[in-house]
């Protein structure tokens, strides 16, 4: 049987977080048990009530999804964060990465991608969604400092990460052990300079690895 996980919900727009509320918890194992319509008013409900992962409109009133998310992680919750936008930019995904959040979606997303996210976020994974890639990769300045060369097998692994794949996952879509690829990712942060598996992601991009 699978565990059932308690979500805590933000937009500012009723319409809207009342559909995603009715179309998560048609999915069968997923509970809003907490809905906002401000970044205000989401930090406020964390504060007495505990849940499994916050999904979070970027742009609201009061605290932007960002910005609610740097003060969670400020205030020592490290809650896992999947942030929706309609707004196609890169330097919203950057922000949201900087900010702390394990997950980057749009809002055009299907549901079981959106779910799927949830899920990965949950057992500790992070994700930025493939549409989110491509727009980044085709509008983020490119880093001419990252003169970064990766093996194609150290790619295969990051494309992987950044589709949101857990290390097992990975094992298996590339008939390596678990181990292998940890010591693969350990490298790859090395020689990205990146300080974890959504940086290093958001880094390839900036340097047209991806």
């Amino acid at each position: 049987m699978s565990t059932r996980l308690r979500l805590a919900l933000a937009d500012d727009q009723a319409l809207v977080r009342k559909g995603l509320r009715a179309l998560l918890e048609a999915l069968g194992d997923l509970d809003v048990v907490i809905e906002a319509a401000d970044g205000a008013a989401l930090l406020a409900a964390l504060q007495g009530t505990q849940v499994d992962v916050i999904l979070s409109d970027i742009r609201m009133p009061v605290h932007s999804g960002i910005e609610a998310t740097r003060l969670l992680r400020a205030r020592g919750d490290y809650t896992p964060v999947v942030l929706l936008t309609t707004f196609d930019e890169p330097g919203l995904m950057q922000g949201a990465v900087d900010a702390g959040a394990q997950g980057y979606l749009l809002k055009d997303a299907e549901p079981e991608a959106l779910a799927a996210a949830i899920r990965t976020v949950a057992a500790g994974g992070r994700l930025v969604s493939p549409q989110s890639l491509a727009l980044a990769r085709a509008r983020l300045p490119s880093d001419s400092a990252a003169a970064v060369r990766l093996t194609e097998r150290e790619l295969s692994v990051l494309r992987l990460v950044a589709g949101g794949y857990s290390n097992k996952e990975i094992g298996r879509a590339l008939n390596i052990s678990d181990g292998t690829v940890k010591n693969h990712l350990t490298e790859i942060l090395a020689r990205l300079d990146a300080r974890d598996r959504t940086h290093a992601v958001m880094k390839a991009i900036a340097a047209r690895l991806l």
